[in-house]
């Protein structure tokens, strides 16, 4: 989907050389649908000096025929349904940038995005420090929000979950949050009323929790309500156990149609991509069923999020190659 070899070109039309996630939701608009598609710390042309890098972009695509790739058309500035958002032709923009919330920040990752009511929302992570492989630390999750499908973005204050006491100043910490650093949407199926969030600590060994709100109130954290094992609590995240034993690793949600069952998508301790299904959003959940297995794809694969439009028997996900920095369309499809 990305990279220099990609089909896309996203280098010569976009300055997208190398990044990851690749994020996927439909934007719920009636009249020119489409899929976007957030991507975390991305890189331009190495040559120019600090490297064109930027801490997330965002492409968009109309294409439902996903068979060599989601084609992407060209950006145009200032068009909210052209391929990217633009700084400059040829050159996508950093879509959500720094709050100043956390003294030391070292990157803004998109890890969720869902549309409602007309406005698109993206659930992203401060980072605070790079650890060791694949862990790292957070300062904050949060929320931002577009009204013109994705050209302009701002963050909800409200929204922000510092990931411990006395990391953000302006932000309270409560506890249960370190649960919800980044985060999985989930439109629910046929008679749903809510929108549920489910949340894992920073890195990739944690468990799943999850979360539900009414969407008109999505950004307002005091409306969520979370699962504790019996029932739903409302406004307390500190109750939340853990739906899914981990480790998971960047999970992407979705309510099969073939299957009329939840899935689940996600990264586990082999680092093989697996699935598994559930009658509920807080399960009980089957045991994981492998769909990628690292060894098949050296270079080291991470980070599989489900296409919005594909809820069948076939799958259509992005995978990140963390050897290329680059992202990948797979298929699977469900027995």
């Amino acid at each position: 989907m990305t990279g220099p070899e990609s089909p896309n070109n996203t280098a010569g039309r976009f300055a997208i050389t190398g990044t990851d996630l690749g994020i996927m939701w439909d934007n719920g608009d009636p009249v020119n649908r489409q899929v976007l598609m957030a991507f975390g710390d991305t890189y331009g042309y190495c040559s120019v000096r600090g490297q064109q890098w930027r801490y997330n972009v965002l492409l968009r695509s109309r294409d439902g025929a996903l068979a060599n790739t989601i084609a992407v058309p060209d950006g145009r500035m200032a068009d909210r349904y052209s391929g990217a958002p633009l700084w400059a032709p040829g050159l996508a923009k950093q879509i959500i940038s720094s709050i100043r919330f956390a003294r030391d920040e070292r990157g803004i990752i998109p890890t969720a995005g869902i549309a409602v009511g007309g406005k698109q929302y993206v659930n992203f992570m401060s980072i605070r420090s790079w650890d060791a492989d694949g862990r790292w630390t957070t300062n904050f999750s949060a929320i931002a929000v577009s009204p013109d499908n994705g050209e302009r973005w701002g963050v909800y204050p409200d929204s922000v979950r510092p990931a411990a006491p006395g990391v953000v100043e302006r932000a309270q910490y409560v506890r249960g949050y370190e649960n919800f650093q980044q985060g999985a949407f989930l439109k629910p199926g046929p008679g749903d009323p809510y929108v549920y969030s489910f949340g894992t600590p920073a890195g990739r060994s944690g468990p799943a929790y999850v979360a539900r709100v009414s969407p008109a109130a999505l950004p307002d954290l005091r409306r969520y309500e979370y699962w504790d094992g019996n029932a739903w609590v409302p406004g307390d995240p500190g109750t939340a156990v853990p739906v899914i034993p981990g480790p998971v690793s960047e999970m992407s949600a979705q309510y099969n149609t073939y299957l009329n069952q939840y899935l689940v998508i996600y990264g586990n301790g082999l680092n093989d991509i697996v699935i598994r299904t559930a009658p509920a959003p807080q399960g009980p959940w089957s045991p994981e069923r492998l769909v990628v297995r690292s060894m098949d794809i050296p270079g080291g694969i991470y980070a599989p999020y489900l296409h919005p439009w594909s809820t069948g028997k076939e799958l259509y996900f992005t995978l990140s190659l963390w050897s290329a920095y680059n992202v990948m369309l797979m298929k699977t499809v469900l027995p």
